[in-house]
């Protein structure tokens, strides 16, 4: 892959803050005109109530940026490999899958005819934005939140691997609020050989795959060979997260 664009939300999208993540993708994105096509897949489990609800905030966002979008009703397996559902990639210039459960979202995607297209559509410009669920699914593993035993066998299940060796975490900065030690769990879960990618809330990494910025309200910590680094927004590094 050689044209990528990635904006990585620990979470807040659709919040105005995060109108430059947006304006950084679509600058950099290829495209028929500069639609985003917007996919609260992960939240389907939740019901068509909350599905909808995200579509919405998605579509009034992008309507006060002045920018043309459309809501995919990707919910299953099934539609991840409708045909017409694929065909609305052809014209897009950047996707963004906001927040749910990372592991139903991996689920429908992973080896279907919209994830193989989409794929290939990234190596030609098309930016990919996502939130919490939309990019804790990319990694090796991809975390059940319908879960609550985070001990359970279920709880970490396969991921998109869009990101070898990589795990991300989102929503960092408040982590232990919703369970005390819950970071602490996440970081002994990554292999010596992995890295871990951390966000917090209301904050974006930006990037090419290799080359980051940090934009938003708190900072991203990268844990690798045992090792924190964290950046806070301004800031840039270098991870190399992509293969190739």
């Amino acid at each position: 892959m050689s044209r990528l664009s990635f904006g990585l939300l620990g979470s807040g999208e659709f919040e105005p803050w995060a109108e430059r993540v947006d304006r950084w993708l679509l600058e950099r994105s290829s495209g028929n005109g500069k639609r985003v096509l917007v996919l609260p897949t992960a939240s389907a489990p939740e019901g068509d109530g909350v599905f909808d609800r995200w579509a919405g905030l998605g579509m009034s966002h992008y309507g006060r940026m002045g920018v043309e979008a459309e809501v995919l009703p990707l919910k299953t397996e099934e539609d991840a490999n409708s045909l017409d559902l694929v065909r609305r990639l052809d014209d897009a210039s950047m996707v963004f899958f906001s927040g749910g459960n990372p592991a139903y979202l991996s689920r429908v995607l992973n080896r279907s005819a919209f994830w193989l297209a989409l794929l290939d559509a990234m190596d030609r410009g098309l930016a990919y934005g996502g939130c919490s669920a939309g990019i804790s699914c990319l990694g090796e593993i991809a975390p059940d939140s319908a879960i609550r035993d985070f001990g359970s066998n279920d709880f970490l299940q396969t991921g998109l691997g869009l990101f070898p060796k990589t795990h991300l975490g989102p929503h960092w900065n408040a982590l232990d609020a919703f369970a005390p030690g819950l970071k602490d769990l996440i970081e002994s879960m990554v292999p010596s050989d992995s890295r871990l990618l951390a966000v917090d809330e209301r904050t974006a990494v930006v990037g090419d795959g290799t080359e980051w910025n940090v934009l938003g309200s708190g900072g991203a910590h990268l844990l690798e060979k045992g090792a924190w680094r964290t950046f806070s927004g301004g800031e840039s590094f270098a991870a190399a997260l992509i293969d190739g």
